[in-house]
């Protein structure tokens, strides 16, 4: 159906694909929805432009086959490795608290957004980049890291601490419950 809607408004089917938002299926011709039976939350870059989408599979659908967040792929206009989420929406609570709180995915950024915490930015599910502290270094040299307490989490809490202080910036580590993610923290208890 997106398809549908997006030929109607003069798209053609080589530019959607390329967007991202659609991926061939298993017949010739055939195309479905990328972030179909999903929440889609909207990835603007630094200037509030939208530049790509992140999926969350429907709670009521999950399924261990499918992956639980995907995301648009590289693009032209696209690059998660330059991008975080967030950062528009936050940029100006973080020259003001002159710190950062870095964490993992979507709705750890939101819920902590929405308790109040709106210095908060999150990695999108992947692993900080060099070009990620780049625009960090713009807003401030103080970093509060608090990534899921997993072994994916405390293995990118190792890579991200060697790339920050590499790069001069102040970090501090965040410990959460065995198990939990900020989103989960919050929801328990948003002080």
């Amino acid at each position: 159906s997106l398809l549908k809607f997006l030929e109607k408004r003069g798209y053609s089917l080589a530019d959607v694909e390329m967007a991202g938002l659609i991926i061939p299926g298993k017949k010739s011709g055939q195309y479905y929805d990328r972030f179909r039976n999903r929440i889609i939350f909207p990835i603007f870059n630094l200037y509030g432009e939208v530049v790509g989408f992140t999926g969350r599979i429907l709670p009521d659908a999950e399924d261990e086959s499918k992956a639980k967040y995907i995301n648009t792929p590289q693009t032209l206009i696209y690059n998660k490795s330059q991008v975080l989420y967030g950062l528009a929406q936050a940029k100006q609570y973080i020259r003001d608290a002159d710190k950062v709180i870095l964490v993992e995915g979507n709705m750890d950024m939101i819920s902590s957004f929405q308790a109040g915490i709106r210095n908060v930015v999150c990695l999108s599910g992947t692993a900080l980049t060099q070009e990620q502290v780049s625009l960090i270094k713009r807003y401030t040299s103080n970093v509060l890291l608090a990534l899921d307490v997993d072994p994916a989490g405390f293995s990118a809490t190792n890579r991200s601490v060697e790339l920050m202080l590499a790069n001069d910036l102040n970090i501090k580590v965040i410990q959460l419950p065995k198990g939990k993610d900020p989103d989960e923290c919050i929801r328990q208890n948003p002080l």
